[in-house]
């Protein structure tokens, strides 16, 4: 499959957000293509993060990757957090999801970040091995952990 690696676009976002409601389900999220479509679209409107798609030669996406800018307080640097990736099944194995890595290190290297940062679910050994191939290393000194808030089911805010 013929892919290219590009920015999104504001005409993508709906397409976007329909892989980022197939990206919550990959992670035993309920399908919510209404809630997905606004947390896509506030986070293009906003900024707040960048939105990489892989466009396959048919003309739909095969996948996009979504960069959030941060910090590493430690190196005092500026990193980004690559939270969602995301090939479509039928797309898998093609290369796409390298592609979109490749291009992140590209956007984050452009963006004078010092380094990505990711996780995944432990038995993703797909991605883990994607991962590793491309010089990722796996943290094995660091444990992270997560405190919920109570506002698990409050809607994204927008601004």
């Amino acid at each position: 499959m013929d892919t290219t690696i590009r920015r999104a676009q504001q005409a993508d976002l709906p397409a976007i957000a329909a892989l980022f409601d197939l990206y919550r389900q990959f992670y035993d999220q309920a399908p919510d293509p209404v809630r997905a479509q606004a947390f896509i679209q506030q986070r293009f409107a906003n900024g707040e993060s960048v939105l990489l798609v892989a466009q396959a030669a048919q003309g739909g996406l095969a996948g996009f990757c979504q960069l959030y800018p941060s910090f590493c307080s430690v190196e005092a640097m500026p990193i980004y957090v690559l939270y969602d990736l995301f090939v479509v099944p039928a797309a898998r194995r093609s290369g796409a999801g390298r592609q979109l890595l490749q291009a992140a290190h590209a956007q984050a290297v452009a963006d004078g970040k010092s380094r990505m940062d990711l996780t995944t679910a432990r038995t993703n050994h797909a991605a883990q091995r994607l991962y590793a191939s491309l010089g990722w290393t796996r943290d094995d000194v660091f444990l992270a952990y997560s405190l919920r808030t109570g506002t698990a089911d409050v809607a994204p805010a927008g601004g």
